[in-house]
């Protein structure tokens, strides 16, 4: 380094340990909703008595402080850790830091406020209604911005292969959230998707599965690729295997949303491109496996007394299981089996509470004492927390493949007569109650052992002294001369915005060919004449549906095997659901599919189940919605649903929007009477009224074309 002049400067700790402080509190926050969400499956009472903490509606509250919560605030503490120690430069602007800081903080107390009240699209890891998304796209390219700047300023030349994978989860989200979000405002509160049916399916989908690629794989495999190796001491196993698993990856991974629509009204060319590159997944996701756990090779002695490599071992094995699983699951065979039960909930948690989880008590355990300079308070608490927490694993993943096993086999189970074994389909939710309690035992020690970790780190910070800004220098960036022979990624690596534009090249291809067809070719969703839009009462009743969400536990999607057109109906087609914005399709049946509801049960059946579930079916786990019986709901909004469904091409006459408020009350009264006759009162304008209006439209259409439609 003789006569290079070095230029001091310094990284911001202070950003970093506010990102982790909130990475507990929201993980804390998230994993108890969890253990709650997950008692209420075997103990209605656990709902609480109320509209605000039913299942429904604290399902979509958990899943969002986990994933954006816990997950978010953890990648943005390891980003802004690590970035500017790989890059030599301090991140390019702390106003840039704060405002991501407090912003995404807001973003969450805004989930947490809206979700309880039923302010809710409904779509999967999607649910926050219009302003909180342009919020969140705001937010989201700040951090960017900043990401880019200090990338601009940087000392050093080329860019390690953590930043490789920053770099592609921040233009993949920023672009998977916007497209996916478009929709038309009602009001402040409500919103209808840009997207109809299968389409909206689709798009959802290409968003859902790969904001599990590139939010809770992607970041974290640049957090992998910086933290393993520091806590290890060793380098990176191979660098060649770095660059094929990250190019691979990101191409990859963005075609394989439609394995989450198998054997559904998709159209099946998507369909089969879904598995076809769902199956190749696993090579490059394997690749990323092996690359970190070879990376610890001669560091094994290392791993057996350090926590935090225990953690990321750990951590590194739940990746490499859970990307196993997905291509598994995308094969056609193995999805007729696993999809709609409880095998999806242990394949998420897999990732979510080994990968994921792991990875960021690994990660925290290494950081804390490094911003405090001392040691780890205690590292029998860590080895504490890492064994509770990998018997939580244990107890909530295992019985969950027990319970969809058991669901599997009893919904497609025939007698000798050639009838359903168990027609009821509480009898398959009765069964695995049992398995349900022993997930909560699961959910419950994975949360003690993060109590635990809490504990341990404001003890090791209450010990230390915080090094607020840490000094550093390096030499100025100087210009490179391309060397003859040079190896062409190295190039790569030295043009961040050049990188980064390839890299939105790869994740738009698989987005291109699958989603555009869908949307501008008419022929892959075909019109049934029968069909047609929702009156003013059953479109309020979707809408109280979706509140609720009731999509949570019940599919609308009949599948074309004999066990469900025996179960439900006739299967569903793709022209069914060209007024359905959202789609309400479903990931899970907890309780049977709804798609051919509609006329199985008189009015006041619905009005019973909804009042008291186990009346009408004994044993149901269904929480009790008294409420809807007696809350009015205002229908001063119905013209401008109307409107608004008119721009997005409902087929609604010309002026209905200034009758529709009739049409409304003379449904809502017919209702009424028909309650009244089974010796019901209630109110026109009360919640339950939409509700059946809506329950008893779902799967009728069809039935005018199709006369002996087969309802059970």
């Amino acid at each position: 380094m003789s006569g290079v002049t070095l230029e001091k400067f310094s990284y911001d700790n202070k950003i970093v340990k506010y990102f982790g402080a909130a990475t507990l509190i929201w993980g804390l926050a998230g994993m108890l909703i969890g253990v709650l969400a997950a008692t209420q499956l075997f103990l209605p009472e656990a709902n609480l008595g109320n509209p605000y903490t039913t299942y429904g509606r604290i399902r979509p509250l958990h899943t969002n402080a986990v994933i954006f919560a816990f997950v978010g605030n953890a990648i943005f503490a390891g980003i802004y850790y690590s970035m500017p120690r790989l890059l030599k430069a301090p991140m390019w602007n702390k106003t840039l830091s704060w405002f991501n800081f407090w912003g995404w903080q807001l973003i969450i107390l805004s989930a947490v406020i809206t979700l309880p009240l039923g302010l809710t699209t409904s779509k999967e890891y999607a649910e926050l209604e219009w302003p909180i998304d342009i919020a969140i796209a705001v937010v989201w390219v700040s951090f960017g911005a900043n990401m880019i700047g200090t990338l601009l300023t940087r000392r050093e030349k080329h860019m390690y292969v953590a930043i490789w994978f920053y770099l592609a989860s921040f233009v993949t989200i920023a672009v998977l959230h916007i497209f996916n979000s478009l929709a038309l405002p009602v009001s402040f509160f409500k919103s209808y998707s840009a997207y109809a049916g299968v389409q909206d399916a689709l798009v959802q989908w290409w968003y859902g599965h790969n904001a599990v690629a590139f939010f809770l794989t992607t970041p974290f495999l640049g957090l992998m690729y910086y933290f393993l190796p520091k806590a290890a001491n060793r380098p990176v196993y191979s660098y060649k295997l770095s660059i094929v698993h990250f190019w691979s990856l990101i191409f990859i991974y963005i075609w394989a949303g439609p394995h989450h629509l198998l054997y559904t009204a998709l159209p099946e060319w998507a369909q089969v491109l879904g598995v076809a590159f769902s199956v190749m997944l696993i090579a490059p996701s394997w690749g990323g496996m092996v690359n970190g756990l070879l990376t610890l090779r001669g560091a094994w002695d290392k791993v057996r007394v350090d926590p935090v490599l225990k953690f990321m071992v750990v951590a590194v094995t739940a990746y490499g299981m859970a990307t196993f699983e997905g291509p598994l699951l995308s094969l056609k065979s193995v999805n007729a089996i696993a999809h709609y039960t409880d095998w999806i909930v242990a394949h998420v948690h897999i990732g979510g509470l080994g990968w994921n989880g792991f990875l960021t008590f690994g990660m925290l355990y290494w950081l804390w004492p490094r911003m405090w300079k001392t040691n780890l308070y205690s590292v029998r608490l860590a080895n504490t927390h890492f064994w509770l927490g990998t018997l939580g694993i244990l107890f909530y993943a295992l019985p969950m493949y027990v319970a969809a096993l058991t669901q599997s086999l009893m919904w497609k189970e025939f007698s000798d007569m050639g009838r359903l074994a168990y027609p009821n389909f509480l009898e398959t939710v009765i069964q695995i109650v049992p398995m349900y309690m022993l997930r909560a035992i699961g959910g419950l020690l994975y949360l003690s052992g993060a109590i635990i970790m809490v504990y341990n780190l404001i003890k090791t910070a209450g010990q230390g002294i915080f090094v607020e800004e840490e000094m550093d220098e390096a030499p100025a960036l100087a210009k490179y001369q391309s060397q003859a022979g040079e190896y062409w990624h190295r190039a790569w690596e030295r043009k961040p915005i050049f990188f980064t534009l390839m890299a939105t090249v790869a994740i738009l291809i698989g987005g291109i060919v699958e989603i555009i067809p869908t949307i501008l070719v008419k022929s892959n969703v075909p019109t049934i004449s029968s069909v047609q839009p929702y009156t003013p009462l059953e479109l309020q009743g979707r809408d109280l549906y979706i509140a609720n969400g009731c999509v949570g536990c019940h599919s609308q999607m009949i599948r074309p095997f004999r066990s469900e057109t025996e179960r439900y109906g006739e299967y569903s087609k793709a022209g069914e659901f060209v007024y359905d914005r959202p789609f309400l399709w479903g990931s899970k049946r907890t309780g049977p599919d709804l798609h051919r509801i509609g006329g199985k049960y008189p009015d006041s059946w619905h009005y019973h189940h909804m009042v008291d579930p186990r009346s009408m079916s004994p044993g149901s786990l269904m929480p009790p919605y008294p409420w809807m019986s007696t809350n009015t709901l205002s229908h001063d909004d119905i013209g401008a649903k109307i409107r608004t469904l008119q721009k997005l091409g409902v087929p609604y006459p010309e002026g209905y929007d200034e009758i529709a408020r009739a049409d409304l009350e003379k449904q809502a009264d017919q209702v009424v009477e028909n309650l009244k006759g089974a010796g019901i009162e209630v109110a026109p304008n009360s919640e339950v009224v939409a509700l059946i209006a809506y329950l008893q439209r779902l799967g009728t259409d069809i039935n005018k074309e199709t006369a002996d439609l087969p309802i059970r």
